[in-house]
């Protein structure tokens, strides 16, 4: 499966972005799709994750009251929705995969869905620039 990232751009604080994540070659129903996000000198991060067994989406605490997840399965497309940006939003947002396959019976959160080596495949990422 390849990835691709869109949707980025410069944004005021407080205002909103809606990030895209398209898949090609595979549908994304065949997997879990993350966000994670990486600032100069940081090092990578995640947002959000989704999932198609039914359990809840999985947020950072940081974006967990400004940010939504989801899926369109016709357009094999997962969307970021961010609102209330602040400037540390400010970074490369990456969307990864990880195939069903992989994940624990008890779902994301049996393993380790913070840490980017839990993710098989990553697109290019994204750049969400919030100025003030």
């Amino acid at each position: 499966v390849q990835l691709q990232a869109y949707g980025g751009g410069l944004v005021q604080v407080g205002g909103s972005l809606r990030l895209s994540c398209a898949a090609f070659g595979d549908s994304l129903s065949n997997y879990a799709v993350g966000w994670f996000r990486q600032s100069p000198g940081k090092e990578r991060e995640f947002v959000a994750a989704i999932s198609w067994n039914g359990d809840s989406p999985l947020y950072t605490d940081d974006v967990k009251a400004r940010a939504f997840i989801s899926g369109d399965n016709a357009k094999n497309t997962v969307f970021l929705q961010m609102n209330r940006l602040k400037l540390e939003d400010t970074a490369l947002y990456y969307c990864a995969v990880v195939d069903n396959r992989g994940i624990p019976r008890s779902g994301l959160t049996g393993g380790n869905y913070w840490s980017t080596r839990f993710w098989d495949y990553w697109g290019h990422g994204t750049l969400v620039t919030v100025s003030s």
